[in-house]
C-alpha cells in the first residue's frame, strides 16, 4: 500500500481525491489530511480514513479541532497546526505520495518540501511552478522525485505525450501544445458589461466545481494564464509553442500537435477524479467512479480563439513568462490580491487586470534564482497591489 498525504483535504481537489481512495482501499493508506480552517469537513474525513495526522494551519482552529476530537474514535489522530506543519507531513517516511492541492502561493513551501524529499508529487498546485519553475524542477531532479500532473489540461498533455515521458522532459517530436479552456461564464457578455460583474456571478462556472479563487481566475482566464506558465515548465516549451483555445464543452481537456501532422487529444467528462485516478495509478489505469463518456450526447465541439480584449489576464501571463526572472511571481501574487479584494466587493471584476499589470510595472526583472529571492518578490508584491487597490478605491 502507498501512503498518501492529502494537502488541502477540504477543498474540491481534497474531497475528490479522498473519493478516489475510497475507492481503493487496498491501494492507498492516508497518512495525513491537512485543511486552512474547515474543521467540520476535516473531522468527518478523519472519521471516514482515520489518518496518522491532521494538520489545521490555523493555530486557534487547530485547537478547536484537538477538543472536538478528544473524545472520539479519532482521538488517537495526531493534530498539528502552522504552516511549518505541511512540510512536516509532507516529508514523511511513510508517505509515498503527495497531493498538492493548497490553492495559491501557499502551497509552494509544502510542494517543494516534498519534492526535495523525492516524493511522488501529483501537483495541482500550479502556483508552485508559476512561483518558482527551475528551482522545483531541479529539487526533482535531484532527489529523483516523480512529478505528475493533476490540472486536467497538462493531465491531457502528458496523457498525450510519447511513451516513457516524465515532466521536465523536452518531447522533440511535439511541435506544439493547444491548451484549451472552457471561456467561463462570461465567453458571450458583451465586453462592456463585464464592468458591473459580481463575485456571485464569477464563481458560477458552467462546467467545473471548483473554489471561489480559481472559478474567478476561469473568469478572467487568469487560471489559463498560470496554466500557461506551468506548462512551459512542465513540458519545456516556449510560450509561442502553447496555443491557448477556446472549448466551450470542456471535453476534449488540451492536445499535443506534432511534427508529421498528428494531433493527440484527451476526452472525457469534465471530473477531476479522471487526473486525479490517472496519477495515482500511473503508469496503470484504474477505476475513478466518473461516468463513462457518451459522445453521442456530446454531439458537437467548439473552438474558437480567445479575445485578448475580454480576457486581458491572459496577454498579461504570456507578458510575465516572456519578460521571466521574479516577473511570474509578481503576477502571481498581485493576482491573489486583486481576486481577494473583487471576492470582497472591494474593487470592480474589470480591475483585476489593471490591478495586476500595475504591479507588474513596478517591478525589475531579476532572476529567481533563489527561495528568498522568490518570496521577497511574492511578499512586495502583495503590499504594492494593496497599495494600488487603495489608490482604486480613491
Amino acid at each position: 500500500m502507498k501512503g498518501i498525504c492529502i494537502l488541502g483535504a477540504t477543498g474540491s481537489i481534497g474531497v475528490s481525491t479522498l473519493d478516489v481512495v475510497a475507492r481503493h482501499p487496498n491501494l492507498y493508506k492516508v497518512i495525513a489530511l491537512t485543511a486552512n480552517n474547515n474543521i467540520d469537513l476535516l473531522y468527518e474525513q478523519c472519521l471516514v480514513h482515520h489518518p496518522e495526522y491532521a494538520v489545521v494551519v490555523d493555530k486557534t482552529k487547530a485547537l478547536a479541532f484537538s477538543e472536538k476530537i478528544k473524545d472520539s474514535v479519532i482521538a488517537d489522530v495526531n493534530v498539528l497546526s502552522g504552516a511549518e506543519s505541511l512540510e512536516f507531513v509532507s516529508t514523511l517516511d511513510s508517505v509515498d505520495s503527495v497531493m498538492a492541492a493548497i490553492v495559491g502561493a501557499a502551497g509552494l513551501l509544502p510542494s517543494l518540501a516534498a519534492a526535495k524529499a523525492g516524493k511522488i508529487i501529483l501537483l495541482a498546485n500550479k502556483e508552485a511552478l508559476v512561483m518558482s519553475g527551475d528551482i522545483f524542477m531541479q529539487a526533482v531532479a535531484d532527489s529523483g522525485a516523480q512529478l505528475l500532473p493533476i490540472d486536467s489540461e497538462h493531465n491531457a498533455i502528458f496523457q498525450c505525450m510519447p511513451a516513457g515521458y516524465t515532466s521536465g522532459m523536452q518531447a522533440k517530436q511535439a511541435r506544439r501544445i493547444l491548451l484549451t479552456a472552457s471561456g467561463g461564464p462570461f465567453r458571450e457578455m458583451p465586453i462592456e458589461q463585464l464592468i458591473n460583474v459580481t463575485p456571485a456571478q464569477a464563481v458560477a462556472h458552467p462546467n467545473w466545481d471548483m473554489g471561489r479563487k480559481i472559478s474567478v481566475d476561469s473568469a478572467t482566464m487568469m487560471n489559463k494564464g498560470l496554466e500557461m506558465i506551468e506548462a512551459c515548465i512542465l513540458f519545456a516549451m516556449r510560450p509561442d509553442q502553447i496555443q491557448v483555445v477556446i472549448h466551450p464543452q470542456s471535453i476534449i481537456h488540451s492536445m499535443v500537435d506534432y511534427i508529421d501532422g498528428t494531433v493527440l487529444a484527451q476526452m472525457g467528462n469534465p471530473d477531476m477524479r479522471v487526473p486525479i485516478a490517472y496519477s495515482m495509478a500511473w503508469p496503470e489505469r484504474f477505476e475513478s467512479g466518473v461516468e463513462p463518456l457518451n459522445i453521442f450526447d456530446v454531439r458537437r465541439m467548439d473552438f474558437e480563439e480567445p479575445n485578448l480584449e475580454r480576457f486581458p489576464c491572459l496577454r498579461l501571463a504570456y507578458k510575465a513568462i516572456n519578460l521571466g526572472g521574479i516577473i511570474p511571481t509578481v503576477l502571481n501574487a498581485a493576482n491573489e490580491i486583486a481576486v481577494e479584494a473583487f471576492l470582497n466587493e472591494q474593487v470592480r471584476f474589470t480591475d483585476i487586470p489593471l490591478i495586476i499589470e500595475r504591479c507588474m510595472d513596478q517591478f525589475e526583472v531579476i532572476p529567481a534564482d533563489t527561495l528568498a529571492v522568490i518570496l521577497e518578490a511574492d511578499q512586495q508584491a502583495r503590499v504594492v497591489s494593496k497599495q494600488v487597490i487603495s489608490e482604486l478605491a480613491h
